[in-house]
């Protein structure tokens, strides 16, 4: 059964419409939901007469987004009268190394994440935040405001709400039976002109054979746990080194793991640097991954999340099969 779509709390519109200048704020390592979000907000307010400074720590890893990167700062010098709107995470903690510069300035929220250090402290209707954990990307909630504010999106802004929900469902791979309000946003967002085609294709084409590499070595290294309920593969250090971040692709690489029969959770381990690594998460229905990355300090969905911590791929790996193992030894 679908659930409603939340309504944009009227506070939220109220703090829109009083405020004057805009630092729009979103999680580091943004992806198309991310940056899409943030750049068609700031559109919009701009043509609401408002000043609107997009904010990210970056890096623009993705081959989607690395386009977008100039239109961000990465510190904002002059936040006098600012206020700040984050976009795509429910805590400023996610933004990484922005956070500083945006702690103690009046906020308003706009995230469809389950798990985050505020996001089940920050729900008030008085408040201007916008949390909805069952819309399937931020830039649908972003939509419904722009549409509470009064407003229409122009063809620019609807082509990047549109990388939204490509981003966050797989392009729609990942929408059930519950699932009509979604596409009936797609469609409102196609009538504003945004291109299916061209979306898939920026977020699906024009990758690197050093990518189509990278992600051969990712899947030569998957191995099967729990009877084939868990995939697990890593990516080296020295990966990077030869391949370069932009070759990532994480999409790809999740996607062909999902089809594998039985799987129902899958964990990449990346080794960032010597000491730093950063953990993706996938899950079927079956296994809340969002719960255990939020054991790690990090955050997400039931069915897509991650987190980043010090540690190396050898230290890393059997605590999170022992993590694991506590929940199939309860299947």
């Amino acid at each position: 059964m679908e659930l409603p779509a939340k309504p944009v709390p009227p506070a939220l519109v109220e703090f829109i419409k009083k405020g004057k200048k805009f630092l729009i704020a979103g999680h580091k390592e943004p992806d198309g939901d991310c940056v899409g979000s943030q750049i068609a907000l700031g559109s919009v307010l701009k043509r609401m007469g408002k000043e609107a400074i997009l904010c990210s720590a970056g890096p623009f890893k993705r081959a989607e987004v690395k386009k977008y990167e100039s239109l961000f700062i990465a510190a904002p010098l002059e936040k006098e009268s600012a206020l700040v709107i984050i976009v795509d995470c429910s805590s400023f903690d996610r933004t990484g190394d922005l956070a500083p510069h945006l702690e103690g300035l009046p906020y308003a929220v706009v995230d469809h994440h389950e798990s985050g250090e505020n996001a089940f402290s920050i729900n008030s209707a008085s408040e201007p935040y916008y949390i909805d954990v069952n819309a399937p990307s931020a830039a649908f909630l972003v939509f419904r405001l722009i549409e509470a504010l009064g407003m229409k999106p122009v063809k620019e802004e609807a082509e990047l709400l549109f990388l939204g929900p490509c981003t966050d469902t797989g392009f729609f791979r990942h929408v059930d039976s519950g699932g009509a309000g979604t596409f009936e946003a797609a469609a409102a967002l196609i009538r504003c002109g945004a291109d299916p085609k061209a979306a898939f294709t920026a977020i699906n084409g024009g990758k690197s054979l050093n990518s189509r590499r990278l992600l051969g070595n990712v899947l030569a290294r998957a191995e099967s746990f729990f009877g084939g309920k868990l995939l697990f593969s890593t990516e080296e250090y020295e990966d990077i080194s030869r391949f370069g971040f932009e070759s990532r692709d994480s999409d790809s690489l999740y996607q062909l793991l999902q089809t594998v029969a039985g799987v129902e959770a899958i964990v990449i381990i990346r080794q960032e640097s010597p000491e730093n690594c950063s953990v993706g998460l996938r899950s079927r229905d079956s296994v809340d991954v969002g719960s255990i990355a939020a054991l790690y300090g990090g955050g997400g969905h039931k069915n897509a999340s991650g987190f980043a911590v010090k540690d190396t791929i050898s230290g890393l790996k059997p605590k999170l099969l022992k993590t694991f193992e506590n929940i199939f030894g309860n299947f």
